[in-house]
């Protein structure tokens, strides 16, 4: 089990059909104790029905990814019961339905800034704040998740392309920036899943068609095996690997027509 004695905090989590669920099952499959934080008090019970099968598993609501305090507050928190953790999961982002349904020129300014603010500075945030509050042990490792329309055009994908594609420019940054402390710091882009978030995406089916006809592997990829690959990650097995934005995608990612 190559997670055996980590602590890994995995920020976002929703269902169980979620990503950040796949990679909370996996962590914990390979020996780690979970620790999570959600949006909402009223969802407590909800997701604490939700995490119920990770034994000693622990939830903290989150209202605010993207603002100093809250995250402050929540991280005091999860540190003042649990001490240090070894990995952070960054599951967080979101992006308005109008700006998803309509092209992508007509996003406003506030649209923008929410999508950036929300999928990407928040990852800016619980980095920088871990750090300051040394909240993290030695070779600790964080992982967020992005996807391929941050560099290619996927319809309906729109101000989320481009608030992903600020996450992975800002994986990059902060890997040479935490390195020096021993912290990896990538990306895994998931090949497209049906999750709650995907429902806000136009068409969403028919990307998961065009996936399963031209990836080399010729099927979708499941939250289960991006678990996996966010579970390498989080271990010392990719004790060399930071900065970098890891394709789970069954090669989607490569064909070019």
């Amino acid at each position: 089990m190559i997670l055996e004695g980590k602590k890994i905090l995995i920020m976002g989590i929703r269902n169980k059909w979620s990503i950040a669920f796949g990679i909370a099952k996996s962590a914990y499959e390979n020996g780690a104790q979970l620790l999570f934080t959600y949006m909402g008090e009223d969802n407590k019970p909800k997701i604490e029905e939700l995490i119920s099968e990770f034994k000693g598993a622990k939830a903290y609501v989150c209202n605010g990814a993207s603002e100093d305090e809250v995250v402050r507050e929540t991280f005091e928190k999860i540190k003042a019961e649990n001490g240090k953790i070894d990995g952070i999961v960054h599951a967080i982002a979101h992006a308005n339905t109008e700006d998803l349904h309509q092209d992508f020129i007509y996003t406003g300014k506030e649209g923008y800034s929410h999508a950036v603010d929300v999928s990407a500075y928040s990852f800016v945030l619980v980095s920088r704040l871990a750090k300051e509050m040394d909240l993290l042990n030695e070779n600790s490792s964080l992982v967020t998740l992005t996807y391929h329309g941050s560099r290619q055009v996927i319809q309906g994908y729109n101000v989320m392309g481009v608030a992903k594609a600020a996450l992975e420019t800002s994986v990059r940054y902060l890997a040479e920036n935490l390195g020096k402390d021993g912290i990896r710091v990538n990306a895994v882009s998931a090949g497209p899943i049906k999750t709650l978030s995907a429902k806000g995406i136009k068409d969403f089916n028919s990307i998961l068609t065009v996936v399963e006809e031209k990836a080399p592997l010729h099927e979708n990829v499941t939250t289960t095996q991006v678990g996996n690959v966010a579970t390498f990650l989080l271990s010392e097995m990719s004790s060399c690997v930071t900065g970098q934005t890891i394709y789970a995608d069954n090669g989607f990612s490569i064909i070019g027509v």
